[in-house]
C-alpha cells in the first residue's frame, strides 16, 4: 500500500477520525506485539483499511492501550483482533519488498554494501514474519509475494505504446487478495468477490497515483516511470483512476456490513480527494496553487459558471465585505494569491517576536521550534546515513513531531512529510465536518 488515503480530520468528524486513529494505532500495535519494535516502521495509512474492512464486517473490537509519544502520551482504545493482525501481515510483506527494491537499486542508505547486507537481512525476516502471522490467519501470502515478484518482469517488458494496466496487474492482483481475505476472515464468504474488485482496483489507483506524484522526479533523475515508460498521458491517468474509484463505489454497495461509515468514508470520498491532491481540481483550477505540470491553466475561452465567484464589492474600511480578511467559504478568483503567513490568508500564525516561546496552552510551537528544532527542514532535503537516520527516528518519535509537527522531516530522506493526526489539506475554509450519516455519496 502506497499511503493514498490521507483523511483529514474535519473531513471524519469527531468519531470517525477517534475510529480511524484507533485502527492506525492498533496497526502499529499489532506489529509490535507479533514482530517486535523495528516492525513498527512499516505502519501505514492505507494497511489500516484492511483492519477497518474486517470491523466494518463483523463490529467493533477495541482494548485499551497505554500511554504512547505519538499520542502526546495519552491513552486510548485502539482496534485489536484479526483485522489488525491481518494489516500488520500485508503491511510486513509490502515493505519487505520495498527494502528489497532499494537494495536492488542501491538507494539511498543502501548505497553502500555494508548497508545493503543489512537491508536484505530485514527484507527477509520481515517476508518471513509476514507469513507466518498470515498462516496463523489461514491467509497465504504467496499470493502476495509472487505478485511483487513479478512486478519487475512486467515493468521490463512494458514499452511505449503499452497498456499501463499491463503494469498495475501485479499490485491489483496484491491487493485483491488482500481485501478478499478480509471477508473469510469476518465470517462473509458472500463479501469476498466483491471485496476482491474493490482491493484490485484499491491496487490500481494506488499504482498510478503513486506514478502521477513521482512523475517530475523521476523524469528529472531518469528513473522509471509507468506513464513515461507506456506514454500514457496525465489525463488518461486521470480517466483510470476516476473509472476505478467509481467501480469501488458500485462493489461496496454489493458487500453486506455490519458498520460501513468508516471504510464508505476512506473508499468512497477519500480515494476522490486522493485524485483531487494528485492531479488538482478541474472545477476550481487549482487557483491556491497556481500553474504546473500538473496544475494547468485553464482552456482558452473558459468562463467561470454562474455563482462560482462571489460579486465584486467595494472596499471598505474594514475589508471588501465589511469583515476583516477573505468573505467567509468564497473562492478567490484567478490571479496573486498572497502567501499562507499574510493576513487574512487563513494559515499559521507568525512565530511570536523576538524568539519567545508561547505560554503552556498555546497549542504546539510553530514546526522547527522548541523540542522540533532537530531535524531542520531544508530546501533541497538533506538525506543521513543509517546511524543519523535512526537517532533522527527515536528522537522524533520521542518528541512527538510524527504526530504533530507538520510539516516534518523524514528520518531519512529528510523530505517534508504530513503529521498523523494533524494533517489537513482542503484549505482554510474547510466546512466539510461530516460522519456521512445518511450520506447518498452523490459527489
Amino acid at each position: 500500500m502506497f499511503g493514498i488515503i490521507r483523511p483529514c480530520r474535519n473531513r471524519l468528524g469527531p468519531e470517525l477520525r477517534e475510529s480511524w486513529l484507533a485502527h492506525l494505532c492498533g496497526l502499529c500495535l499489532a506489529l509490535r506485539d507479533d514482530h517486535g519494535h523495528l516492525a513498527r516502521v512499516v505502519t501505514n495509512y492505507d494497511g489500516l483499511v484492511i483492519s477497518a474492512l474486517v470491523e466494518a464486517q463483523v463490529g467493533r473490537s477495541r482494548r485499551s492501550a497505554g500511554p504512547c509519544a505519538l499520542r502526546g502520551m495519552q491513552s486510548a482504545d485502539v482496534a485489536v483482533g484479526m483485522g489488525a493482525r491481518l494489516a500488520a501481515s500485508v503491511s510486513l510483506v509490502l515493505a519487505s519488498a520495498k527494502v528489497g527494491d532499494h537494495v536492488s537499486d542501491g538507494d539511498g542508505v543502501f548505497a553502500r554494501a555494508p548497508m545493503r547486507g543489512v537491508g536484505r537481512q530485514v527484507a527477509r525476516r520481515w517476508a518471513a514474519q509476514a507469513s507466518e502471522t498470515g498462516l496463523d490467519l489461514g491467509f497465504d501470502t504467496a499470493v502476495l509475494v509472487d505478485a511483487v515478484r513479478r512486478q519487475s518482469s512486467v515493468e521490463a517488458a512494458a514499452g511505449l505504446g503499452a497498456s499501463v494496466l499491463t503494469v498495475t496487474e501485479p499490485t491489483e492482483t496484491a491487493a485483491g487478495e488482500a481485501v478478499a481475505q478480509t471477508a473469510v476472515l469476518a465470517g462473509r464468504p458472500g463479501n469476498a468477490a466483491p471485496l476482491r474488485e474493490v482491493g484490485r482496483l484499491f491496487g490500481r489507483m494506488a499504482h498510478l497515483l503513486d506514478a502521477v506524484e513521482d512523475l517530475d522526479a523521476d523524469r528529472a533523475s531518469g528513473a522509471w516511470n509507468p506513464l513515461v515508460a507506456t506514454g500514457t498521458t496525465l489525463d488518461e491517468a486521470r480517466r483510470l483512476c476516476e473509472d476505478a474509484a467509481l467501480g469501488i463505489k458500485l462493489a461496496m454497495a454489493e458487500v453486506e456490513f455490519a458498520d460501513d461509515r468508516l471504510v464508505h468514508v476512506l473508499l468512497a470520498h477519500e480515494l476522490r480527494e486522493s485524485i483531487r491532491r494528485a492531479f488538482g481540481d478541474p472545477h476550481t483550477h487549482s487557483h491556491s496553487h497556481g500553474p504546473g505540470p500538473h496544475n494547468p491553466p485553464p482552456p482558452p475561452g473558459w468562463q467561470p459558471a454562474p455563482g462560482m465567484y462571489p460579486p465584486p464589492a467595494q472596499p471598505g474600511p474594514h475589508g471588501p465585505y465589511g469583515q476583516p480578511g477573505p468573505h467567509p467559504g468564497s473562492v478567490p478568483p484567478p490571479g496573486h494569491v498572497p502567501p499562507p503567513s499574510a493576513p487574512g490568508h487563513g494559515g499559521p500564525p507568525d512565530p511570536p517576536k523576538g524568539g519567545r516561546k508561547g505560554k503552556r496552552g498555546d497549542g504546539p510551537p510553530p514546526p522547527g521550534s522548541g523540542l522540533w528544532c532537530w531535524p531542520k527542514l531544508k530546501t533541497p532535503p538533506v538525506t543521513r546515513g543509517a546511524i543519523l537516520g535512526c537517532l533522527a527516528v527515536l528522537y522524533q518519535c520521542g518528541t512527538c513531531q510524527y504526530c504533530c509537527r507538520d510539516p516534518y522531516p523524514g528520518p531519512f530522506s529528510g523530505k517534508p512529510r504530513e503529521a498523523w493526526c494533524n494533517g489537513c489539506d482542503c484549505g482554510p475554509n474547510c466546512d466539510c465536518n461530516c460522519d456521512c450519516c445518511g450520506c447518498d455519496c452523490n459527489c
